[in-house]
């Protein structure tokens, strides 16, 4: 330790020695702020930007693993298909996705852990932004902690000298899961019309876990052993190799197109058409569900293919007028397919439920210029048709029968409108910048029970509407191009939906949370200070802090069903929870990061993340779940015109058990050790190499050391050491 101590102590001194004629540019361009492009030392809210070289340099396996390796944001899994970021102690539907300018979350979206982002391939992304904190007056509901918003690449219009059609393709091997990924992508363009077009494929084996025990919790991820069914009788199968996790692994299939029609220097239209669906993807969490000591509780558990469709016309106009000097319009429609089947250890019932949803929905954005001011507004709609059903199989004869659905079976609606307007005013020869702007949404929710033969609900609908009034207001100073301090306020919502009001699950054995139709929506107040400083060019440093109240927070509670605090749910006396409002809730916490540019060819950086979480109550606040411990990502690089390497490290600290949420929380402590969560990193090493203008192959050894370790609140284990080698080509 003394001499890795010794090293970093050499390095920084030699960091602040050096002279460099390195240009830290704060200009660059974002999009979430507004819906249009904002300089990013203009917008008072942090956002970070992830960009398409270093999209292309991670390698990641999804789009779940590429948010993880930025060491941003914190990525809770269930299973190997899938990823819940959390951003500031918000998690799942209090995080907006949002692509192209769409929001993706819908009616179902729930409020524990959402897989759902592994339906965006990182092969087609061309940047994402991360916005941090309520960012309900550009966006609306759920973007309480934040948005992710993801850029996918657009048709690129053929100038002079350049060839109409053009592509690349890249091929991918990882040893962890035993993976093979593949993209093919290309464009055909002219100079007023251009497609582009991407499929691609990941095919994932069983993921294997590090070997190397992380003190006297090492073995905790290990898979002793599995069930089998072998002519319809289930067995117990010793593991052979115990860090195999048995039945995680699956594959997806993804597509995109856009087509662009640039009709003049005015006016252009863009068709999105993206599409992505999956084999059955093991719930591996539930897989390892114990029943007793010496049996597992589950025989099956899969997500069936999780399909999402997109659909999109984006309408551009630019013209200096009274109203407006930019136009966005945009149309979309989005049918997405989830399913879920699960079947007891020893039983002959497989259960199958199948969610439909349909969204359409419209943006209508304008953009106008006065003097020193930009004011941006707009309206918004999305219309949400929910259908659910369900049907359980008995494996022996094939024969089926009726089966409680997860929502209600009669259908489901929930639509949102919104009128919003934001500003932004330069003043003070240009040091100064505020920005404030205002939202109101008004959503409303229609739900049908239809057969109450399993639960006798005491209505047959139900019926919801509200309104929700939000704004924000931030003011930057900027002395200078090397200086910018940022003091925002801003409020968030989230409106309950048709996952909040209405389902019908199974939260964890043994416990069963039914609809609860008094709930309101839940808001957020926060406010936050941000400063960035950069140092001769060459170093910047930059530090966040906020402090957040929820209001009316949504959480599990302890309830009754017919005057029951317990009923038989599944042949299991379980007990009733639902989705109530607590009273209020409270966080706060700061992100750091620091960037050296050493030299012409090295680099370091550095970034960490600390949030801090609690449920108000009459006596002690007790812990609030999804808040992650704390967590960062340390880098060195070193890059010259054919070569890229970087040696990096992700840690996590300790989530000690009494931070764990244990009052119907999402925390999955029985997933943790007795202690909680250990802390952890790893030590990773990627490099490319450019061969050619038209080759690059990429290399590289995650978790380096092979260590036994678990991200907080996730149901399976990280990757062990992970191999990989890519090839890259563009033609």
């Amino acid at each position: 330790m003394k001499k890795i101590g010794t090293i970093v102590f050499v390095l920084f001194a030699y960091v602040l020695q050096a002279q460099t004629d390195t240009n830290y540019n704060l200009d660059e361009v974002v999009i979430s702020g507004s819906r249009f492009p904002d300089k990013r030392k203009e917008v008072a809210q942090k956002i970070d930007v992830i960009k398409l070289e270093a999209i292309a340099f991670s390698n990641s396996n999804t789009t779940a693993d590429l948010l993880q390796q930025s060491g941003k944001v914190l990525v809770q899994k269930s299973q190997q298909g899938g990823g819940s970021p959390i951003i500031r102690g918000f998690e799942a539907s209090r995080i907006l996705l949002v692509v192209d300018g769409v929001r993706l979350n819908n009616a179902i979206y729930r409020a524990g852990h959402l897989q759902n982002i592994i339906t965006m391939d990182p092969s087609i992304l061309a940047k994402a932004e991360i916005a941090y904190g309520p960012s309900s007056v550009v966006y609306g509901s759920d973007a309480l902690g934040g948005v992710i918003h993801f850029h996918t690449r657009n048709p690129d219009l053929l100038s002079e000298d350049e060839n109409p059609f053009s592509g690349g393709a890249m091929l991918r091997y990882a040893s962890a899961a035993n993976s093979m990924a593949g993209n093919l992508h290309f464009n055909v363009a002219s100079k007023k019309v251009a497609s582009f077009t991407s499929v691609s494929y990941s095919d994932f084996g069983d993921l294997k876990v590090g070997s190397v025990e992380n003190g006297e919790y090492g073995n905790f991820n290990f898979r002793p052993y599995y069930v089998v069914t072998n002519n319809g009788v289930d067995e117990l199968v010793k593991n052979d190799d115990k860090t195999i996790q048995v039945q995680s692994g699956y594959t997806q299939y993804d597509v995109l197109e856009k087509l662009l029609y640039q009709q003049n220097n005015k006016i252009s239209h863009l068709l999105n058409f993206q599409y992505s669906t999956s084999t059955d993807i093991p719930r591996y969490d539930r897989l390892t569900d114990p029943l007793n000591d010496d049996s597992l509780r589950s025989a099956q558990w899969y997500y069936g293919p999780q399909e999402r469709l997109m659909a999109a016309y984006e309408f551009k106009y630019q013209s200096v007028n009274k109203l407006f000097d930019m136009a966005h319009l945009t149309a979309s429609y989005q049918a997405i397919e989830e399913s879920r089947h699960d079947r007891r250890y020893g039983r002959t019932t497989l259960n199958h439920r199948t969610e439909n949803v349909g969204v359409i929905g419209f943006n209508f954005d304008f953009s106008k210029s006065i003097k020193n001011s930009n004011i941006r507004y707009g309206l918004e709609s999305y219309l949400n048709d929910v259908s659910s059903i369900a049907e359980a199989e008995n494996i022996e004869d094939g024969t089926f029968e009726p089966l409680d659905t997860r929502y209600p079976d009669g259908g489901s609606t929930m639509n949102n409108f919104a009128g919003y307007i934001s500003h932004n005013l330069k003043f003070g020869a240009g040091k100064w910048i505020l920005n404030d702007g205002i939202r109101y949404n008004y959503n409303v929710l229609t739900a049908k029970f239809t057969d109450k033969s399993f639960f006798p609900f005491p209505y047959d609908e139900i019926n919801q509407s509200n309104g929700a009034l939000t704004g924000s207001l931030g003011l930057i100073y900027s002395p200078d191009n090397a200086t910018r301090v940022a003091l925002n306020g801003s409020t968030g919502f989230r409106t309950p939906n048709v996952d909040d009001l209405t389902k019908v699950f199974e939260s964890e054995p043994g416990t069963i949370v039914v609809p609860n139709p008094d709930i309101k929506p839940e808001y957020t107040y926060n406010i936050d200070l941000n400063m960035v400083k950069v140092f001769a060019d060459r170093v910047e440093l930059e530090l966040t802090g906020f402090y957040t109240i929820a209001t009316n927070y949504f959480s599990t509670q302890p309830s009754t069903f017919e005057g029951e605090d317990s009923i038989m749910y599944d042949g299991e006396l379980s007990q009733v929870l639902t989705t109530g409002n607590s009273a209020s809730a409270y966080l706060y916490g700061f992100n750091a990061g620091i960037d050296i540019k050493i030299s012409d060819m090295f680099s370091f950086a550095s970034y960490i993340t600390y949030t801090y979480g609690r449920i108000k109550t009459d006596s002690t606040p007790y812990p609030l779940d999804h808040i992650p411990p704390m967590y960062g990502r340390t880098s060195f690089n070193f890059k010259t015109d054919k070569i890229h390497a970087e040696l990096f490290a992700l840690y996590n600290g300790w989530k000690r058990i009494e931070d764990y949420n244990i009052v119907g929380g999402e925390d999955n402590e029985q997933y943790a050790t007795v202690d909680g969560m250990p802390a952890w990193y790893t030590l990773n090493l990627k490099a490319s190499y450019t061969i050619k203008d038209w080759l690059e192959v990429q290399a590289g050894c995650e978790n380096i050391l092979d260590l036994n370790y678990r991200v907080f609140a996730s149901g399976i284990g990280a990757p062990g050491r992970n191999l990989f080698l890519a090839l890259r080509t563009k033609f």
